[in-house]
Formats: C-alpha cells, structure tokens, sequence
C-alpha cells in the first residue's frame, strides 16, 4: 500500500472517524473533563495536576486548542470533533522524536490500554525501531498491578486479567516496569510510546513520552501543553476497525524515516 500523502490521510482520518466527527460525544467529552477539574485522578491518567486545572473552561480551551474539540462551552450535547489536522501535525512531531530515538539507538518502552486497537500500530513501530539498532525494552517476568498482571505482546506491554487483554487507564502498569527495571538494575527506557496512564506515569516520571488520545482523554494533552509530555497525538483511540490505523503507522513511520 502505498504513503498517503498529507491531504490524503486526513481524508482517510475523517473518512473512518479516527478524526473529524468522531463518536465520543459532546457530554462525555465535558463529562471527563469536570472529572479531570475536580481532582478525579481516574481522569488525570498518570500525571501529577495538582489544582492547577480546577477550572473546567481551562480544559476546554487547551482541548480545542490542541485536539480540535468544539471550543463554544454552550455546546453541551451532541457531535464533538478532533481536528485533523492537528492529528497530522502531531504525528510530525512525534515522527521528530522517534528520528532522534533511531539516530542514538535509544531505548525504548511500548505500551497500551487499548490491545483490541492500538497493538499493532505500536508494535509495528518498535519492530522499525529495532531495525535501526534500537534496544526495545524486554519488561521484567512476574509484574503484578491492578490485581492483573503486565505481560508483553509482540514488543508491546498490556495489562492482562483472567486470561484476557484489558482496556485500562490506569498508570499502575507503567509503575510496576518502571519499578521492575530498576529492581534488577537494569536502565530505564528513554522514551516511552504508549497512551492512557502508561505514558502520562512515563512523562511524570521523567521519561520522554509520547502517547495517543482521544478527545475524552485530556490528561496527557495539558501534559503536553505543561512540558511533562513530548507528544500528544489526538485521535480516536478504538475505532471499529484497528485496520483503519495502517494508513496513519504508514504515515508515521515513512515520516519518521524508518520505512
């Protein structure tokens, strides 16, 4: 298949709504956001925000500004959106740090709250990564967290319960390698793509993170905007079809010069 060009994967963003109209709605976006205000820390996924996101509207303006959210706090129901273009500028950015990891064979960690969608596209990226003299980092046997454990998948960390791959936001995974590394004195990654808690705990804990998110997911985007994250890439993350993500690895890889 070949490299869509710019204008092309935007109209493949919006045509399978990993961007554009998305499906998350307008109140569960502004839902997720008074959570993340009031100090839920559910909602700030790994990130230490203390009160300096305890205004709603302040969220909102750094959503619209960074994700492409409908900016109008009147519209409370209904369609919200992600910009894509701002998905595209994202990936060129992380394109930008993922050159800098294959250029100093840097190492690095992969992990994901979404298996059922974002597995491949990440594993895809470490392999590339690997190609290049990369050291992708292999996590400790053993690591419990969240009364599961955190396994690894085709280079990508997950968390596993009852002999299934879960959904999670929480950053406890991320703990549990982190301090698992540490523990057998190995080194720490120097970058960590990933999503949800694993990459806000990596940032907070000073590790170069570069994560995805969606539009009801705010936590690692007022990351970015604060410095704690390098990248924050929005998009929805569990589109019907993890194909629908090919073009967008494509994208990132062949920006990435790993292609």
């Amino acid at each position: 298949m070949p490299i869509l060009s710019r204008p092309a994967l935007i109209e493949h963003l919006v045509r399978t709504r990993i961007a554009g109209d998305v499906a998350t709605p307008r109140d569960n976006n502004l839902s997720h956001y008074r959570k993340l205000a009031n100090g839920d820390r559910h909602y700030w996924l790994g990130l230490e925000l203390g009160d300096r996101w305890a205004d709603e509207q302040d969220v909102l303006a750094v959503m619209a500004e960074r994700c492409g959210v409908n900016d109008d706090p009147a519209h409370r129901t209904g369609q919200d959106t992600i910009d894509p273009e701002l998905t595209v500028d994202a990936l060129d950015r992380a394109a930008a740090r993922l050159r800098k990891a294959a250029a100093g064979k840097q190492r690095v960690l992969f992990a994901t709250g979404h298996p059922g969608a974002l597995i491949d596209a990440h594993s895809r990226v470490a392999a590339a990564l690997r190609a290049q003299g990369c050291d992708i980092v292999r996590i400790p046997g053993g690591l419990t967290a969240d009364e599961g454990y955190v396994v690894q998948f085709a280079d990508v960390a997950v968390f596993e319960r009852g002999a299934t791959l879960w959904h999670t936001h929480s950053p406890e995974p991320m703990n549990a390698i982190l301090d698992g590394l540490e523990a057998l004195g190995e080194p720490r990654p120097d970058l960590v793509v990933a999503d949800h808690g694993w990459a806000g705990r990596a940032g907070q804990r000073g590790i170069d993170s570069v994560g995805y998110a969606d539009c009801n997911d705010p936590a690692l985007f007022i990351g970015e905007a604060e410095g704690t994250m390098q990248v924050t890439i929005p998009l929805d993350d569990h589109v019907i079809d993890p194909r629908y993500y090919e073009p967008l690895t494509d994208y990132l890889l062949d920006a990435s010069g790993l292609l």
